[in-house]
């Protein structure tokens, strides 16, 4: 059975830090792209940052590029997100997903809130 799910996510203050988890199971987690894609109330959901398999490259949205980082370890089967002097436009429900041809999985979400 596929899984992902993640952690981390909870209520900041502005300019603070937060680290997301996936833990990922039930498939070869090596094989596949990973990305945390995020969703804020009324707006559509949108790619934060992937990662490749071996993690050679990692791509970035523009507004979080030299604040968050993405990061894999095959041999844990996770992947993160470090996220760096928050914004409240970052305040959004964040999404592990894991993609390899055509195969493509979601885990159910954490909530991010970015708040004085």
């Amino acid at each position: 059975q596929v899984q992902l799910v993640e952690s981390g996510g909870g209520l900041v203050q502005p300019g603070g830090s937060l680290r997301l988890s996936c833990a990922a199971s039930g498939f070869t987690f090596s094989y596949y792209t990973m990305s945390w894609y995020r969703q804020a109330p009324g707006m559509e959901r949108e790619l934060v940052a992937s990662i490749s398999s071996g993690g050679r490259n990692t791509n970035y949205v523009d507004s979080v590029k030299g604040r968050f980082t993405i990061s894999r370890d095959d041999a844990k089967n996770t992947v993160s997100l470090q996220m760096n002097s928050l914004k409240p436009e970052d305040t959004a429900v964040y999404f592990c997903n894991g993609r390899f041809s055509t195969r493509n999985y979601w885990g159910q979400g954490t909530p991010v809130t970015v708040s004085s």
